[in-house]
């Protein structure tokens, strides 16, 4: 061969190994990245031809469905019950995305009539094509019952089966209704929900995490307990207020008044009342640590499975060891404790579950177009986070809180329930009233986080015994009264 063929030969052979790494870069390495590409509309074309599945609830309300588009071949997304279920079910729409159970079960809820490589070999190995659907734990009675109760409220209700972890509400407020984001001006409606100073589109149930504020100190008296630091009779002295250690600053109770007589009080009274002075000291003689392994075997510290992934719980161990100071803080809720109100009902479920654990969960059941199972949720338990007899002690502290304490207002005629008050420091001024609890006290069927985002700070009406517990007590009153 002379030399100009064979440059010519080289030219091409050249040109076409660059057109083949060129084709092989678009359509197999960046091929995910262009089609998920927002500038691209085929895959919003695709969607919109597309069947999704059923997602139902554990009563047999239908949350999400696809019904044909008369005149066309497309498929339109409908959320029937709107707002309410908006956080927990989420939204597809085929130009903002999808969110929650929409998101993380879009593979099953969708068609795979594509007439891709894969949807051609499943054709061939008899595999049904159809959209798969879900069944959700959730009930709709108690749902809407915590969306009505929340009303104006910013703030979340978190209900678990303390028995099982399965969620039996999750609310958010304020909500949205995701039904406005399947139409044609779903661009314009998202950039409304963006701008919302109230922020709508947050999911503060599972998302958000906030101080947990007193609530917080049912897991120091859990710690307490089990270790045998303290037990609901140990005495403690009762100042007006404490003096954090290496620090002019102090800790003092609500209304600055002391616990009990100003002399001594037990860590009954303290629980009970809800005193910041006690629980500040004792949070210094359990150690950062002792609560640390209570606390992160309760949830903090933990990635938890769940539908999505939520954050951490924060119990900041290692900042904590040596400053007591900070320690004292943290112990009643503040400084750096953060949870979400996922987490909160966790701890509460711990308590009514005898000190076990349980991995909250939502989808309970994938089933076919035929109606026939295709997997289950099996029942996890994360471990013990405290000893029986320590869950049977402080779940009666808490129903003492209820029957003559801070949660007065969470009672429920003719239920035994058990909670315990919380009232975190927010912005400004503003608190975040929160309430952890279940009932009935001898064989639980519910455990619950009630929170409330950004109350004014000052008065008796800011607290979690005034905002949160009647709110708690509204939704105890209507399962309990579901299930007879």
């Amino acid at each position: 061969m002379n030399g100009p063929i064979r440059r010519i030969a080289i030219g091409i052979f050249t040109a076409m190994g660059a057109l083949l790494l060129a084709v092989t870069w678009f359509q197999v390495v960046r091929a995910d990245d262009l089609k998920t590409d927002p500038l691209n509309p085929r895959p919003a074309l695709t969607e919109r031809g597309k069947e999704r599945g059923l997602i139902v609830t554990t009563d047999g309300t239908v949350v999400a469905r696809s019904v044909e588009d008369a005149g066309s071949r497309d498929y339109i997304r409908e959320y029937p019950e709107g707002e309410a279920f908006a956080h927990a079910v989420g939204y597809s729409s085929f130009l903002v995305g999808s969110s929650a159970l929409e998101a993380t079960y879009s593979s099953q809820l969708r068609s795979r009539r594509d007439l891709t490589i894969s949807d051609i070999v499943a054709v061939i190995l008899g595999r049904d094509l159809r959209p798969e659907n879900l069944e959700i734990t959730i009930d709709t009675g108690l749902q809407l019952a915590a969306l009505e109760a929340l009303g104006d409220n910013k703030g979340a209700v978190i209900a678990l089966d303390p028995r099982t972890g399965a969620v039996l509400a999750a609310v958010s407020t304020p909500s949205f209704d995701p039904n406005l984001l399947l139409g044609d001006d779903a661009a314009q409606q998202w950039e409304t929900l963006l701008i919302d100073q109230s922020r709508p589109l947050i999911d503060r149930g599972t998302l958000e995490i906030y101080a947990p504020g007193s609530s917080f100190k049912t897991v120091v008296a859990a710690a307490a307990i089990d270790t045998g630091t303290a037990g609901p009779g140990t005495t403690f002295d009762d100042p007006n207020e404490f003096d954090l250690p290496g620090s002019t600053a102090t800790i003092s109770n609500f209304g600055g008044q002391a616990c009990n007589d100003g002399v001594s009080v037990s860590l009954l009274e303290a629980f009970v009342r809800s005193c910041n002075t006690v629980f500040a000291d004792l949070s210094i003689q359990l150690g950062a640590i002792d609560i640390a392994i209570t606390a992160e075997a309760l949830g903090f510290n933990t990635e938890i499975a769940y539908e999505w992934g939520i954050p951490l719980a924060v119990w900041p161990t290692d900042d904590l060891v040596g400053d007591d100071a900070a320690l004292a803080q943290s112990g009643i809720g503040e400084r750096n404790v953060r949870a979400t109100p996922l987490h909160m009902a966790m701890v509460a479920a711990a308590v009514a579950n005898n000190g076990v654990v349980t991995n909250p969960y939502m989808v309970q059941r994938i089933f076919d177009a035929d109606g026939q199972t295709v997997e289950t949720t099996e029942v996890a338990e994360l471990g013990r986070a405290m000893a029986p007899e320590t869950a049977s002690v402080l779940a009666q502290m808490m129903e003492r809180v209820v029957t003559e304490g801070t949660g007065r207002q969470a009672a429920v005629p003719g239920v035994r329930v058990a909670g315990k008050t919380g009232t975190a420091t927010g912005r400004g001024d503003f608190s975040n009233p929160w309430f952890i609890g279940f009932a009935p006290v001898e064989s639980p069927t519910i455990a619950l986080a009630v929170f409330i985002e950004g109350s004014p700070s000052s008065g008796e009406s800011a607290t979690g015994g005034s905002l949160a517990a009647p709110i708690a007590s509204e939704l105890i009153e209507i399962w309990i009264a579901s299930q007879s």
